[in-house]
């Protein structure tokens, strides 16, 4: 999160003038916080929160940190470039330097990927230790069973030193492929970011996946309304709900 910075740098930031233009701006009460008429140039202002009119116009705030939500279609690799794969950097409008996907989603898996150059966030909700729940859904072959959702939920033998953490398993329906063999769907939660893990524990039950989407992760929810390859933004309440997540990791 940006930090308080003060008031006539931040005017200044925002090419509303030069410093020495944006000081005589203020001291004569053209400048507001909030609504309130301030006059002092070394004032402290929130870039991300407080609201900084001139003359009566909103001044836009400065952005340190940059915060989109993608839903990320099958082929393409969350990776800033790769040589000889598409990345999911090429969804994003944005041409700010340092952005970056938060984990990684393999290259045909779909589903909620956040991109953003906030590195401390990042670390804190990818970190092994802060348990982060990612939520999927997965169409799996085979008939799940609720002596898998009991295996599930214990942790399972991947091939690595330790099975994995409990994890919630939820068997939505039990369908028919085109070859009319049995498939379930199925909202698989964990809070570990292995690699290949939701394939690798449907493995373990002796389950294949077939298709797989990240449809949540820790405070952010894919939309319902957002088309896969489309990005946007991420709303300042969601912004406010991921870093108060990732403040809350750190205890």
């Amino acid at each position: 999160m940006a930090k308080t910075v003060r008031l006539d740098k931040f005017l200044a930031d925002a090419e509303t003038g030069t410093r020495s233009e944006v000081k005589k701006m203020i001291q004569k009460g053209q400048v507001q916080i909030n609504g309130e008429t301030v006059r002092r140039p070394e004032q402290k202002v929130h870039p991300d929160w407080d609201k900084v009119t001139l003359f009566g116009e909103p001044i836009g705030m400065r952005e340190e940190f940059q915060y989109f939500l993608l839903h990320k279609p099958a082929g393409c690799v969350s990776a800033t470039e790769d040589k000889r794969e598409k990345t999911v950097m090429e969804y994003i409008p944005s041409k700010r330097k340092g952005l970056f996907p938060v984990g990684r989603l393999d290259k045909d898996t779909e589903g909620l990927l956040l991109i953003t150059n906030n590195g401390a966030l990042a670390h804190q909700l990818l970190s092994p230790k802060r348990h982060v729940e990612k939520t999927y859904f997965a169409k799996v072959r085979g008939i799940l069973t609720e002596e898998d959702v009991r295996r599930i939920e214990q942790g399972v033998d991947i091939g690595e030193d330790k099975p994995t953490l409990p994890a919630s398993l939820r068997i939505l329906e039990t369908v028919t492929d085109q070859e009319e063999r049995p498939c379930s769907d199925i909202y698989l939660t964990i809070c570990e970011g292995k690699f290949h893990q939701v394939k690798r524990m449907m493995e373990a039950v002796g389950k294949k996946v077939l298709y797989l989407k990240r449809i949540s992760m820790g405070p952010l929810t894919l939309p319902d309304d957002l088309e896969k390859g489309q990005c946007r933004p991420l709303t300042k309440e969601e912004v406010s709900f991921l870093l108060k997540a990732g403040k809350s990791l750190e205890k």
